[in-house]
């Protein structure tokens, strides 16, 4: 998988959501959220956010849990230019986050920028789903 989220600090233990037992989740996968608190690879931009997979989910294995983190410090990859401070949410690229703009709903929402990068640049978030 390419951009994945990379774990820098650890500030939450992750919760476990329930998850399809067919597909394979990846480690450092940025999740989107559905109901019944259900996480699932997020699939397009301005989804509801259920947080970054913690630990690795193989397809068909009979698991239908994940381990997901819901704070924490992350190294993310820009999609398009985001400035310090500014909320992110995802992206249309996978396991992309892009800058918000104030029509945003706070469950689209991922984080706050702690540094400022430009397109395909990776940069450290704070995840914090819904703060924004």
């Amino acid at each position: 998988m390419a951009d994945e989220a990379t774990l820098i600090i650890e500030t939450g233990i992750p919760i476990s959501m329930t998850c399809s037992n067919s597909v394979g989740i990846e480690k450092g996968c940025i999740l989107a959220l559905s109901d019944p608190f259900t996480a699932a690879a997020h699939a397009s931009a301005d989804q509801m956010i259920a947080g970054i997979a913690a630990s690795e989910k193989i397809a068909s294995d009979g698991i239908t849990k994940v381990a997901v983190y819901r704070s924490g410090i992350f190294k993310v990859t820009a999609s398009g230019s985001i400035l310090v401070g500014t909320g992110c949410a995802l992206s249309t690229y996978p396991n992309r986050v892009k800058g918000c703009t104030a029509n945003f709903s706070g469950s689209q929402t991922i984080g706050l920028a702690l540094e400022t990068a430009a397109d395909g640049e990776t940069f450290l978030m704070e995840l914090r789903p819904g703060a924004y």
